[in-house]
This record gives C-alpha cells, sequence and structure tokens, in this order.
C-alpha cells in the first residue's frame, strides 16, 4: 500500500522526500550499530545509505535535463516540403501561436515535499504517545492491594492511621535504588496493607509497605502503640535481636536491630504439605520514634537480601531522612 502511493507521487514530490528519509534512517542504524557493534545493523545502515545515495544520483540528472535539454531535431516534414518549387505552393499560413506545455511548478512540488515529509515526521513522533508502546524496558512497579481494601476500625478513628497505600506511595520513591547502592535496579513489586498489630484484637494499626528489587527488599511498617523507643531497646534485650545500636534519625529516638527473616516451604504436589519453618536470611532493621517527644510508637525500616548480604547502615539512615518526612503525621494514640 505504502509503495503505491509513492508512485503515485510526482518525481519531485516521492524523490526528496525518499532521501530526506533514507538519510535519516540510514544514519540513524548507523549510530546505533557503531554503538551496539552490530554488524547486522551496520550492513542494514549501508543499505539505506546506498538507497538514498542512488535516488541522489537520479535527481542530480534530472535537474541537469532541466536545464540543458538536448536541441529538437527537424522533422522529416519539413525536408520535403523545401524541395516542392515555389510556384507551386500555395499561400503559407501564417503560424498561429505555439501551445507550450506548462511545466510543473518546482517551488510548489519543494513545498509538498516538505510538507509531505513533515506530517510523516509528525506521525512518527506523536506515534509513541497516542500508540502503545512496543519497549521491552522493565517499568518500575506501582504501588498495588491496597486501593480497595476493606480498612479495618481502627482507621477509621480522627485522625485515622497513615494507610498502606500512603506508606508505599512514600517508599516507592525513583531514587530509592540509587539510595540502595544499586541505581541500575528498578521495582519489580510495591504493596501496601492496612494491617493491625498481632495480639492487640485489632486496636492498634500496623500499616505496612514493601518493595523489591533485584538484589535488596525494603520494608516499611507505622505501629501506633504507645510504646516509647526507651522502652522498646529494653524489650529488644528479651528477644532474639542482636547488634543493638541506639541513635538519633530527623531530631528523634531510634534504634538499630537485627533479626532473621522466616523462611518456608510450600510442597504443591500430593498432599500439600511443606517443611518446617526456618531461620531465613539476615535482615537490618531501624526503628525510628514516631516524633521528636518519643510518646510513643515507632516506624521500622527494614532492608534484606536473599543472599544475605546487608547494605551499611548508613544506607537505612538515609532511606529514612527521605521517606518518613514524607509520610503525614498522625497523634499517636
Amino acid at each position: 500500500m505504502l509503495g503505491l502511493l509513492l508512485r503515485l507521487l510526482p518525481f519531485w514530490v516521492r524523490e526528496p522526500l525518499l532521501i530526506a528519509v533514507g538519510s535519516v534512517l540510514g544514519v540513524r542504524v548507523m549510530y546505533l550499530a557503531f554503538r551496539d557493534d552490530d554488524l547486522v545493523a551496520a550492513g542494514l545502515g549501508v543499505l539505506f545509505l546506498l538507497f538514498t545515495a542512488v535516488r541522489v544520483h537520479r535527481v542530480i540528472q534530472a535537474l541537469r535535463a532541466r536545464r540543458n535539454p538536448s536541441p529538437a531535431s527537424p522533422a522529416e516534414g519539413a525536408v520535403v516540403d523545401a524541395a516542392v518549387p515555389s510556384a507551386e505552393v500555395g499561400p503559407v499560413p501564417r503560424p498561429g501561436p505555439l501551445t507550450v506545455e506548462k511545466e510543473p511548478n518546482a517551488w510548489g512540488q519543494a513545498l509538498a515535499a516538505v510538507a509531505v515529509f513533515g506530517a510523516l515526521a509528525g506521525a512518527l513522533w506523536l506515534g509513541p504517545h497516542v500508540l502503545p508502546s512496543g519497549d521491552s524496558t522493565p517499568q518500575p512497579a506501582s504501588c498495588s492491594g491496597g486501593e480497595h481494601e476493606k480498612l479495618p476500625k481502627v482507621y477509621k478513628k480522627t485522625p485515622p492511621p497513615v494507610t498502606g497505600e500512603e506508606l508505599c506511595k512514600a517508599l516507592n520513591r525513583p531514587d530509592l535504588a540509587r539510595l540502595l547502592g544499586t541505581p541500575e535496579e528498578t521495582a519489580n513489586d510495591a504493596t501496601g496493607t492496612s494491617d493491625t498489630a498481632p495480639l492487640t484484637d485489632g486496636r492498634v494499626a500496623q500499616p505496612e509497605a514493601e518493595v523489591t528489587f533485584d538484589t535488596y527488599t525494603v520494608h516499611v511498617s507505622a505501629t501506633y502503640n504507645e510504646l516509647s523507643t526507651h522502652q522498646y531497646v529494653k524489650l529488644m534485650k528479651y528477644g532474639d535481636e542482636t547488634d543493638v545500636r541506639t541513635l538519633s534519625v530527623l531530631g528523634r529516638p531510634a534504634v538499630f536491630s537485627s533479626d532473621h527473616t522466616m523462611k518456608f516451604e510450600i510442597n504443591l504436589g500430593s498432599g500439600g504439605s511443606g517443611g518446617p519453618v526456618q531461620d531465613g536470611p539476615l535482615a537490618r532493621t531501624l526503628s525510628v520514634a514516631l516524633d521528636r517527644h518519643d510518646r510513643g510508637g515507632y516506624y521500622d525500616v527494614t532492608v534484606w537480601s536473599t543472599s544475605g548480604a546487608l547494605p551499611d547502615d548508613g544506607v537505612l539512615v538515609h532511606i529514612a531522612e527521605k521517606v518518613l518526612p514524607t509520610i503525614p503525621e498522625r497523634v499517636v494514640r
């Protein structure tokens, strides 16, 4: 179909258009070939450039023919008439005005070629914005899981606690991978849930959010209880947390701790049985008080990886300094 349309175009529209398209495609393909060291693309670029060179040669020949037309050879009828005696020749009719075939307007054809090329360029530019993209580059994950979630009753109090969706939007930052030290990675999954703390009968809100990368997984939760960070550190002495270190983050009391994640297996075969729960990779957690006065409640920023590798503690501090100020503040109940 496209070939038929091109053949219907006048010469001075079709050829400049093919030259423009061929040169742009040829240069672009050659650039990509040199950048990616692709011999197949290089050969394709050479074909485009050769095609363009042939078209340029045809246009040059046509221009020369227009500027230097070949002289018309005398007609055979004129020679025969010259051999007849003048006495036998009747009155010669007065020659009328010659009918000259009007040649196409070169400027008009040039403007038409520019218009057609502009229309094609506009279509190519608007195409990616209108049509669905076929780019295979992975896009960062967007938050999911909390849009249509039915909130527990504790989230209906005034003012309400932060929801898992709000936590997820605060955590799923464009620069989160760079803060983790893996700037080339994109988020594979991002979720948020509006849960309640265990053993509280649904009276303590504990929203959570998690963003997963190829290397690390980052988890943030907010616990709205009356437990201060000072009391929380005392409780750590009776738990399994290790490598406990207190500090101040954003002017608030904070504490570092380490603990193992849980690892379990599910057998989807006959019987549907699974293995026992085991210790998973070590996770590093930074707990920060909800406010400067440490009146109760805290945020947990946890990072772990399937390989067991952990980033420096400074990475968690930077994440907390970027994420926590973007979370809507709530009073502690």
